[in-house]
C-alpha cells in the first residue's frame, strides 16, 4: 500500500552502503562526465537525487537530466541552487506537475534563483495557481516594471503581488483593467487601503488573517477602539502600533503603554514628536531605549546621550534585504555614525563603496565586522579570517564560503580545542597527509567528514573509509579517489 511520495531524507536513510558510495561519487568534483552520465542512467534514486540537486553539472549532464524518464530526477534539477537559473528554466514545460511545481518554488532562499523574465511569464500563463509556490522570489526586478502593463492578463494580475510598490497610475489601471481576474486581484490588494473593508473582514480571533490586517490594513477608528478595549490576543497592540495608518493620538497613547513590547514597537515609528522621542529615550526598558536610539530623527549627540545596549554575544548572518532596498546616502550616514547598530545596518549593504568597506573592516564592533564579512562581495581576506576566528555564532562557517576567504597557513589550527577551528585547518590545501588522516578519526563528526573529503588524505585511509558506514559517502566524494576506483564502483551497478 502506497503512503505517498518519499522525502529525500527518507530515501537517503534507506540507502545501503553501495548506494551511499555512489552518491559520494555523484558529488565528486573529479568525476568525469561519462561517470556522471552512468550514474544518471543506472544509479538508484538517492544517487540521481544527489547528482541533480546538490552540485554543479556539466552541460552534457544537464541535457540528459532534462529528458530523463524519471520525473523525480528532473524535479531535483528544477530546484538545484548550484546551476544557472536559465538551465533550470528548460524544465518550464515539463509534462509532470511535480517538476513544474519545484521549478516555480525554486531553490532554497538565498540561492541564485532569478528566472528569465520569459520563463516567469510562461509559468504564470500555464501553471495552476497551487503550483506557483515561492515564484515571487524568482521574479527578476526588471519584470516588476513591465508586468503591470503586460499584454497577458495573468501576468498583470500577478503584478498586484507588489501592490505597495506600484505607482498610483499603475494601481488605477489595474483596478479598471478590462480583465475580470486582474480587477479582482487588484481590488483584493487595494482593499487593504479601505478601513471599512478591514473592519468588516477582521477575524475576531488570533489568526494569520487578523495579524495581516492589523499590521498592513487601513485601520478605522472603530477597529482601533475594538483592539484597545478587547484585543483578541496579547500581540494585537504591538501589531497596530507598527501600522502606518494608526492615528497619531493613538500612537501617543501607546507610547505610554505599560507593555514594554508595545512601546518598543512605537519607538520605531518615524512620526514620533521630539517630546515622545525624549520620553522613550529614558524608558525604563533597555529594549525600548535601544530601539529609539536608532531613530532617524535623532542627532549623533542625542543618540550618545541614550543608555542603549548593544549585544555582541548574538548571532549574525547575511542580510536579507535585496540590493535595491539600500540607499547609498543613507548607508554612508549609517557607516559614519557612532552608533554600532546603525553601522551594522550599513555593513549589510552589498553596494557599500571601497572607502566605507575599508573603514568598517576595522570597526571596533564585532557585529559590524562580521556582517560586513558576511555580506560584502569585496570584503578583505584578512577581515574574513579574523571574523571567523572572533565570531562563534550561527552562520560562522558561511564565512569560509566567501571566494576570498584565505586558506594558506590554516593547518596550524589542527590541534585546536574548538572543532570548528580543526575544520578550518582542513581548508589548507597544504595540510600534511598525516594530519588529515588523524582528523579523519576526530571525535567530532563534521571534522571527520571534512577530513575524509580532503584530497590530501592518504590513499590507504581513503580506501579503508569506502567501507565505513558513516564515512563511505564522504570518501567517495574525495577528489583524490582514483578514477579506476570510481569506474569500478559504477560498474558494480551492472552487478
Amino acid at each position: 500500500m502506497s503512503h505517498g511520495p518519499r522525502t529525500a531524507e527518507a530515501v537517503w536513510a534507506a540507502a545501503d552502503l553501495p548506494a551511499r558510495r555512489l552518491a559520494g561519487v555523484a558529488l565528486n568534483p573529479a568525476a568525469p562526465t561519462d561517470v556522471l552520465l552512468s550514474l544518471l542512467d543506472r544509479g538508484p534514486a538517492v544517487v540521481r537525487t544527489t547528482l541533480c540537486r546538490d552540485r554543479e553539472l556539466p552541460a552534457e549532464v544537464v541535457d540528459a537530466v532534462v529528458v530523463h524518464p524519471d520525473h523525480r530526477t528532473r524535479g531535483s534539477l528544477a530546484a538545484n541552487p548550484h546551476i544557472e537559473p536559465a538551465q533550470r528554466a528548460r524544465l518550464v514545460d515539463d509534462p509532470h506537475w511535480l517538476v513544474r511545481a519545484r521549478l516555480a518554488d525554486g531553490p532554497r532562499p538565498g540561492a541564485r534563483s532569478e528566472l528569465p523574465e520569459h520563463t516567469v511569464v510562461r509559468i504564470l500563463t500555464t501553471y495552476e495557481a497551487e503550483h506557483l509556490g515561492s515564484l515571487y522570489r524568482q521574479v527578476p526586478r526588471s519584470a516588476r516594471w513591465t508586468f503591470p502593463s503586460h499584454p497577458e492578463p495573468k501576468v498583470r494580475a500577478y503584478a498586484c503581488t507588489w501592490w505597495q510598490e506600484l505607482t498610483a497610475a499603475e494601481r488605477s489601471a489595474l483596478l479598471s483593467d478590462p480583465d475580470q481576474e486582474v480587477r479582482e486581484h487588484a481590488r483584493s490588494r487595494h482593499s487593504l487601503l479601505d478601513p471599512e473593508y478591514v473592519e468588516r473582514e477582521l477575524p475576531d480571533r488570533s489568526c494569520h488573517a487578523r495579524t495581516h490586517l492589523l499590521m498592513h490594513g487601513a485601520l478605522s477608528r472603530r477597529t482601533v477602539a475594538q483592539v484597545l478595549t478587547a484585543p483578541a490576543g496579547p500581540e494585537d497592540l504591538s501589531m497596530i502600533a507598527g501600522n502606518p495608518s494608526l492615528p497619531l493620538d493613538v500612537l501617543a497613547l501607546l507610547a505610554r503603554h505599560p507593555n514594554a513590547r508595545v512601546r518598543e514597537t512605537v519607538a520605531g515609528r518615524p512620526e514620533l514628536t521630539a517630546p515622545q522621542r525624549q520620553a522613550l529615550a529614558t524608558d525604563p526598558d533597555p529594549a525600548v531605549r535601544t530601539r529609539i536610539s536608532v531613530h532617524p530623527a535623532l542627532t549623533e549627540e542625542e543618540r550618545a546621550a541614550i543608555d542603549y545596549r548593544v549585544d555582541s554575544d548574538r548571532d549574525f548572518g547575511p542580510g536579507d534585504l535585496p540590493a535595491w532596498h539600500h540607499d547609498p546616502g543613507q548607508s554612508r550616514r549609517r557607516a559614519l555614525s557612532d552608533h554600532p547598530l546603525l553601522r551594522r545596518l550599513a555593513a549589510q549593504d552589498r553596494g557599500l563603496p571601497p572607502d566605507l568597506v575599508e573603514r568598517l573592516s576595522r570597526d571596533p564592533d564585532l557585529g559590524v565586522r562580521v556582517l560586513l564579512a558576511q555580506n560584502h562581495p569585496q570584503a578583505p581576506a584578512e577581515l574574513l579570517l579574523h571574523s571567523f576566528l572572533d565570531y562563534t555564532g550561527h552562520g560562522r562557517w558561511l564565512l569560509t564560503d566567501r571566494p576570498d576567504f584565505p586558506t594558506e597557513g590554516l593547518a596550524g589550527h589542527a590541534e585546536a580545542a574548538d572543532p570548528m577551528l580543526r575544520r578550518l585547518a582542513l581548508l589548507d590545501p597544504r595540510i600534511r597527509p598525516e594530519i588529515t588522516e588523524r582528523l579523519s578519526a576526530d571525535p567530532d563528526p563534521t571534522v571527520r567528514a571534512d577530513a575524509t573529503r580532503h584530497p590530501n588524505l592518504p590513499q590507504h585511509r581513503l580506501t579503508a573509509l569506502l567501507d565505513d558506514e558513516e564515512l563511505a559517502h564522504e570518501a567517495a566524494a574525495n577528489p583524490g579517489l582514483p578514477l579506476a576506483v570510481m569506474r569500478r564502483l559504477v560498474v558494480a551497478l551492472d552487478g
